[in-house]
C-alpha cells in the first residue's frame, strides 16, 4: 500500500511544553522543508506540570493564519482529568482554540478500568474544542476499543495513530498491540484517523514512518488517514 504525502501535523510542541526543545518557527519551518501544508501548536495544558498557563492558550489569538506560508491551527493537548472527561483548559480560551487534542497522562490521570478509561476518553469527545483524542495506545490505560471507535464516530472526532509511540524509546506501553486492536475496530466501522508526530523537538514534526508502517501493516484504507485527504480533515477540524 502506498501512502501519499504528509499534508499537516497536528500534534506537535514548543518550549511553551516545558519538556519540548524548539520553538514554533523552528516547527513551522521543519513543516516548511517538509513541504507540508497544515501545522498545528499542540502545548500540554495547565494540569501538565510542566505545562503552559491559561494565558498562553489564551493568547494564541496573536498568531497570524499563515506564518512563512505554513497554514498555522492553535490547538492545545489537553489532559484529561476524570471518569466524566473533563479537561483542564476552560473559559474564554475555548473561543480562540481552532482545536484540543484530549489524552490520558500519566501525572493528570489515574488508571481506572477499561470501563473507567474508555467513559474518561468518550466525555472527553463531548466538548466542542476536542476534535482529536490523543495516543489511546498505552497498556496502562486499557480501553474497550470497540466502544471508543463507536463513540468517535458517533462525536464525529478523529483517533490519533501517535508516531512517538511506536518508537523503540516510548515510554507509552504496548502501542503496537493496541494499535493492530485499535485498528482493526477503525477498518471494520469506517473510523477516521489521524497521524500525530508528538514531536517534542522540531526534527521530528511531520514524522510518521512507525506509523505508516503499522497501517501498512492492517492494509488501512489510506481514504481514512486525515493526513492525506485536506477536505476530510477539514470536516473535522471545522464540523
Amino acid at each position: 500500500m502506498i501512502f501519499s504525502h504528509n499534508l499537516l501535523d497536528l500534534h506537535t510542541h514548543t518550549v511553551a511544553s516545558g519538556h519540548a526543545y524548539s520553538t514554533l518557527l523552528e516547527n513551522i519551518r521543519t513543516a516548511k522543508a517538509k513541504d507540508m501544508k497544515i501545522i498545528g501548536v499542540s502545548d500540554h495544558g495547565p494540569m501538565m506540570p510542566d505545562g503552559a498557563h491559561h494565558f498562553y492558550f489564551h493568547n494564541l489569538k496573536i498568531l497570524p493564519e499563515f506564518i512563512e506560508g505554513i497554514r498555522v491551527l492553535k490547538g492545545a493537548e489537553v489532559n484529561i482529568l476524570d471518569e466524566s472527561g473533563e479537561i483542564d483548559i476552560k473559559g474564554k480560551a475555548h473561543g480562540i482554540l481552532d482545536y484540543a487534542i484530549a489524552s490520558l497522562h500519566i501525572t493528570c490521570f489515574e488508571n481506572l478500568d477499561t470501563i473507567g478509561n474508555t467513559n474518561a476518553l468518550i466525555g472527553a469527545m463531548k466538548h466542542p474544542v476536542v476534535k482529536i483524542i490523543g495516543h489511546p495506545d498505552d497498556n496502562r490505560y486499557p480501553l474497550d476499543y470497540e466502544r471508543f471507535v463507536l463513540a468517535a464516530i458517533e462525536q464525529h472526532v478523529l483517533i490519533e495513530i501517535n508516531n512517538s509511540s511506536l518508537w523503540a524509546t516510548a515510554t507509552r506501553e504496548g502501542a503496537h498491540e493496541n494499535y493492530k486492536t485499535l485498528l482493526g475496530y477503525c477498518k471494520q466501522h469506517g473510523a477516521v484517523v489521524i497521524i500525530g508526530s508528538d514531536a517534542h523537538f522540531s526534527e521530528h514534526v511531520g514524522a510518521m514512518e512507525e506509523a505508516t508502517l503499522m497501517l501498512d501493516e492492517m492494509e488501512f484504507p489510506p481514504d481514512l488517514v486525515a493526513n492525506f485527504n485536506e477536505e476530510l480533515f477539514w470536516e473535522y477540524i471545522k464540523g
